[in-house]
């Protein structure tokens, strides 16, 4: 316990919590230390002698985006209702995600691939595991809706889970560039009838 009485592993997430916003709202290469400090209410050398880097910090900060991302999107994908229903909800939930007020910023783990995931192979492996998480949970809920006769068996699951994917990714990109949730309910349409 440190002199606030809180376990050190609560002020960490506090601090990157803090960070996520500045990086999320600015990117990493815009962010400055001291606009790090100002956020996150750290000096210098605390923030370098908890954390070692920006860097570092920005990796922690992915990761834990990375996690709570990947987690509210699996428990959709594992809810006991039709397949269909399922993958509707996830539609559904990236569609409030992107035009909440926080959203209009898009996904953290998009806006980072896009400014580094050619040159920082740490963004690359995070946006990765991101991805291929969900794309394994999709197959196993498209799986299902093979197995009950929501889904064609004419059509095959990894096939189902990419054009998925292709058009879940392009709506996140959608939603940002274009701003229209109209588009947005339009295109989560034209996937469900591709799918179904």
């Amino acid at each position: 316990m440190g002199k606030s009485g809180r376990p050190r592993e609560f002020r960490d997430t506090a601090v990157i919590d803090a960070a996520m916003e500045l990086f999320w709202t600015n990117g990493y290469e815009a962010c400055s230390t001291e606009d790090l400090c100002k956020q996150t209410g750290l000096g210098r050398g605390s923030l370098y002698n908890a954390f070692g880097s920006k860097h570092v910090i920005y990796e922690k900060v992915l990761l834990r985006y990375h996690e709570i991302g990947i987690e509210a999107q699996i428990a959709i994908l594992q809810q006991p209702v039709p397949v269909k229903d399922r993958i509707r909800a996830l539609l559904d939930w990236v569609i409030h995600e992107d035009f909440s007020e926080k959203g209009r910023r898009g996904c953290l783990l998009i806006n980072a691939a896009m400014e580094r995931a050619q040159r920082d192979p740490t963004v690359e492996r995070i946006f990765n595991q991101h991805v291929n998480r969900l794309e394994e949970a999709l197959r196993q809920t498209i799986e299902e809706g093979r197995n009950s006769g929501e889904i064609a068996l004419s059509r095959e699951t990894n096939e189902l889970a990419s054009l998925f994917l292709s058009s879940y990714y392009g709506l996140r990109v959608l939603n940002v560039a274009a701003q229209s949730r109209e588009r947005a309910v339009q295109t989560a349409e034209a996937t469900l009838k591709l799918l179904f």
